[in-house]
């Protein structure tokens, strides 16, 4: 086995009761604080994004680091040494993020990999891929077919509302795409080559009951990293691919990262980011199926203040006498931690923090500023999406050239 199929083998966390379980459908910990990253970095054999990395980040692209980068919200990585250093040699790369369409409408914790994708696109001028696992859907919730495809076309309305260039992006239901695209189909049986029964069955932790259908999937996800996957756009290159996803994907692509150079292509490099977590605190993350644990894309502005004001887990004190004694704790407090993903400003968010650690600011004002940021937020994206019509959606997800080019200008 290789080196990468041995980091294969350390994927969960769930040896012991009082550790944290990670898995691609599964994220629990027993910590207040949530997930203890810095052991999964050592269990998953990643490595952390470290002032080195961002400082080179900022010096190759003159670009400020994003604040998902600045704030440790994207905080592992696999391999963006190289992609920083062919970017500076002039060579290409693109990027490659997903979404499992579970809901007719996403919530706030869906927009995370695709608001820094966004960015990335920005600074970057590369293409990128997105895949709507509408098939892993279809199998794993027990979906009928055609409502998982309806459910991917939704999906792709909320992403493509952020704004993707659409000259730079294209956006596939794998229902719908994998037949028409051989080239698709053949990378998944070349990977479905180099990975055994027992080693998918050690990586993801299925059993013998299970449809037949979860086995094959990892390859469909794995697929899409393979730039000779989308002929249409990548031609005869062989290049680099750059992920950003949620931690708990990366099972997929440490797999991928073993097959990849055994079918010719490079290693998909990767970065990581944090669960966005669950109004009832950070043990488990949020779910689309519960409609109190999230923020909804369609949630008005009252929605947003009573789930907020409601159900947002409080890090401050019993009586308002504690809290401005003893202060808050920000560490376990949703509304100041779903402000270090939203609010861009870094010195209002130190002055929040101050405020609420010494007490100054109590849970309600901590509160009160979330709603401020995400009311707005909201309504901007509901405004954007009303104006995408089911063209201009098509316009993203048709299979077309996007401008490559094997050496940048």
């Amino acid at each position: 086995m290789t080196a990468e199929g041995v980091e294969i083998d350390t994927l969960t966390l769930n040896g012991t009761t009082d550790e944290d379980i990670v898995t691609p459908w599964d994220v629990t910990s027993k910590n207040e604080t949530g997930i203890d990253y810095d052991k999964l970095i050592k269990k998953f054999g990643s490595s952390k994004i470290d002032e080195q990395l961002l400082a080179k980040f900022e010096k190759i692209t003159g670009q400020k680091p994003h604040h998902f980068l600045r704030r440790g919200i994207f905080f592992s990585h696999r391999d963006m040494h190289t992609i920083l250093n062919l970017y500076e040699q002039g060579k290409p790369f693109y990027l490659y993020t997903g979404r499992g369409p579970s809901s007719d409408s996403m919530h706030l914790g869906h927009l995370i990999p695709f608001l820094f994708c966004k960015w990335l696109q920005d600074v970057f001028h590369v293409p990128l891929v997105i895949q709507l696992t509408d098939d892993e859907k279809a199998i794993w919730k027990n979906i009928k077919i055609k409502d998982a495809i309806k459910l991917a076309y939704n999906n792709a309305k909320d992403i493509i509302a952020l704004g993707f260039m659409p000259d730079k992006t294209f956006i596939f239901s794998n229902l719908e795409h994998i037949g028409s695209n051989p080239a698709f189909y053949q990378n998944m049986i070349r990977i479905q080559r180099c990975v055994t029964y027992n080693q998918v069955k050690g990586i993801f932790g299925f059993g013998d009951s299970d449809p037949i259908g979860k086995i094959a999937f990892p390859p469909t996800q794995a697929a899409p990293a393979i730039c000779g996957t989308f002929p249409f756009i990548f031609k005869n290159a062989k290049i680099h691919c750059l992920i950003p996803c949620a931690i708990d994907q990366d099972p997929y692509f440490r797999m991928t990262r073993d097959v990849a150079p055994r079918i010719g292509y490079p290693k998909p490099a990767l970065l990581h980011s944090v669960f966005f977590p669950a109004l009832q605190g950070s043990k488990t993350k949020m779910s689309a199926s519960n409609n109190n644990t999230a923020i909804f894309l369609t949630d008005t502005a009252k929605q947003i203040k009573n789930k907020i004001n409601k159900h947002a887990f409080s890090g401050g004190q019993a009586t308002i006498e504690e809290h401005r004694q003893l202060g808050g704790n920000c560490e376990v407090d949703i509304s100041y931690q779903w402000l270090r993903f939203f609010l861009e400003d870094d010195e209002k968010l130190e002055h929040l923090k101050e405020g609420y650690t010494s007490g100054k600011i109590l849970t309600g004002e901590l509160k009160k500023e979330l709603i401020d940021v995400l009311q707005p937020l909201v309504a901007a994206h509901q405004e954007a999406r009303s104006k995408l019509t089911d063209d201009i959606v098509r316009e993203y997800m048709v299979p077309r050239d996007l401008g490559f080019l094997t050496e940048r200008k």
